[in-house]
């Protein structure tokens, strides 16, 4: 029995795993008292054997989570930091670690679960594109501001473009909230179609278009093409990691 942590941008979530089974699953935002909260979430819990973490967040946060496992477990957090190969898959960064560990282990769910070739689209604060081929090769990818990070972007950075209400998303707006809100989420769905366009044939045609994040359910009916949603995909591929981890990885 594992416990995974999925420490990201904007808040922890967090699984038992037992075997091939999700035994129990839950999140809490960085805003609210996360000590408190993971310490009544896992109250209850029976002890893992082993926790494993990644993370995009501070080390500050990092050693704060492994602190509350070590209390309510007595276990170390082995934390995955990425690689230049794991899994199957083959990092295209010449620096490995500086590609986010979210998105490698989001294309280590999907070559583990069949799904390559694909475009992963990670849609949260940032909005993230990675192109993963067949035979598990990163082809690299893109990264942007998320359509809520770039309606904040455009509202602080400007003294004019104001809005009283949360803006809806058309084709044309013909008042600030929703031109705002529009133009954002239009900007997001066009560099994923750009990106899935560009990445088609060194994919080999018709990659499959795979979406996670926050996000990913209100941006999918803007873009025009067939989209899989893909739930807890960090959760998914830290548990492929950690079946085949190596006793290098940092552990705290």
């Amino acid at each position: 029995m594992k416990l995974l942590l999925d420490l990201g941008n904007t808040r922890l979530k967090w699984a038992l795993r037992d075997g091939a089974q999700w035994r129990e699953q839950g999140a809490v935002a960085w805003n609210e008292d996360v000590v408190l909260a993971l310490h009544e979430a896992w109250r209850h819990l029976p002890t893992p054997e082993s926790v494993y973490g990644a993370s995009v967040v501070d080390g500050a946060r990092e050693t704060q989570i492994a602190a509350v496992v070590c209390t309510r477990f007595n276990h170390a957090t082995t934390w995955m930091r990425t690689p230049a190969e794991a899994c199957g898959v083959r990092n295209a960064y010449p620096e490995p670690g500086r590609l986010g560990v979210d998105r490698f282990l989001g294309m280590v769910a999907a070559h583990a679960e069949g799904l390559t070739p694909c475009v992963l689209v990670g849609v949260g604060t940032a909005l993230t594109l990675d192109a993963l081929d067949a035979k598990g090769q990163h082809l690299g990818g893109l990264i942007a501001p998320g359509p809520q990070l770039m309606q904040q972007s455009l509202l602080g950075a400007t003294a004019r473009v104001l809005v009283d209400r949360p803006g809806n998303v058309l084709e044309v707006a013909d008042n600030t909230p929703d031109a705002v809100a529009s133009g954002c989420w239009q900007a997001c769905a066009a560099v994923v179609e750009r990106f899935v366009a560009h990445m088609s044939a060194p994919l080999g045609g018709s990659p499959q278009l795979i979406l996670g994040g926050g996000d990913a359910q209100s941006l999918a009916p803007l873009i025009a093409m067939p989209a899989r949603l893909s739930l807890d995909s960090v959760l998914r591929g830290l548990s492929v990691w950690s079946d085949a981890h190596s006793p290098i990885e940092q552990a705290l």
